[in-house]
């Protein structure tokens, strides 16, 4: 297997995303394995400039929709226009007709429009006035939020949330990194010199190398039971489902690819059960979900090598 692509993703990506390694190998692996992805932290943090940065590297067409409270449907799916010329109505497509789309504080958005974005998620398909319209076939989403201002905001149902494979956070920068990403950006906006790497074709090559990883099945036991965890702990009122299941053995296959590997080990499961379950439970204690998750991992038995 040629894992070079997917490391140079992860490379090209660094170039302009400083001292955020863990955020890059996240982001990277949940385009590899086929899934969109939520950054939630903080304004300022580099949220923006993150998902920016790999519309770039992986090439073909991207769009960038700044949510809105006064945002409607029909401005991110499309709506059908009168033409006067030939007398009757055509389809005009909206900016999820991309292959990244960037939603920037997706929670901004009232919650008819982020039900918008529910099919195109689940189905890469857009239904307007009946027609269903497929958006091209590596779509995914990098949406963004901010958890801190919530004036003016509509939390994510549980629904929606489920429909990211990944969420991911940026951890604070050292003081050497942020001196770099102050000095860069005061000689302009370094994400706009960032080449493609890969191309959408090159992209669903990868994706198809991915889905080929072996995958044993003590370790796909070890991914389904944990999340099966979620839904039997007395300190958790909604646990995950089968579709995060799916996600985290998906994202799994990602890692070992990024990792050079042909097949998936427990650690891989285990690394990334936080950013693929924690946003999909609803907590009943005032734990927070990535310690419930992290405390489930470390009491779910490892499968041993035979």
């Amino acid at each position: 297997m040629d894992v070079a692509p997917a490391a140079r993703l992860v490379a090209n990506i660094e170039q302009v995303v400083r001292g955020q390694h863990a955020a890059v190998e996240l982001l990277s692996i949940a385009v590899l394995a086929g899934g969109h992805v939520l950054i939630e932290d903080a304004p300022g943090t580099g949220k923006t400039t993150l998902a920016q940065s790999v519309a770039r590297t992986v090439g073909g067409v991207f769009q960038r929709v700044q949510a809105t409270a006064d945002l409607m449907p029909a401005d991110i799916t499309g709506s059908a226009v009168w033409d006067p010329s030939s007398r009757e109505f055509s389809f005009v497509p909206g900016p999820v007709f991309a292959d990244v789309l960037l939603v920037d504080e997706l929670n901004r958005m009232p919650p008819r429009t982020q039900s918008a974005l529910l099919e195109v998620m689940a189905e890469r398909m857009v239904t307007v006035d009946g027609v269903r319209h497929p958006v091209p076939p590596n779509f995914f989403l990098v949406a963004t939020q901010n958890p801190v201002e919530q004036h003016g905001t509509y939390p994510l149902p549980e629904g929606q949330l489920d429909r990211f494979a990944v969420r991911l956070h940026l951890k604070p920068l050292t003081a050497v990194d942020e001196f770099t990403v102050v000095r860069e950006q005061l000689t302009g906006p370094t994400v706009e010199s960032l080449e493609a790497v890969l191309d959408p074709t090159g992209l669903n090559l990868l994706r198809e190398a991915v889905q080929g990883v072996f995958l044993a099945e003590p370790v796909l036991q070890y991914a389904v039971k944990l999340t099966r965890s979620t839904r039997s702990d007395q300190r958790i009122r909604v646990g995950a489902g089968s579709r995060a299941a799916i996600a985290l053995a998906r994202c799994a296959q990602a890692r070992a690819v990024l990792h050079g590997r042909e097949y998936v080990t427990p650690e891989d499961v285990a690394e990334l059960a936080v950013p693929v379950l924690a946003h999909r439970i609803v907590p009943a204690v005032a734990t927070a979900a990535d310690v419930l998750i992290t405390e489930l991992v470390r009491a779910q038995p490892v499968p041993v090598p035979v």
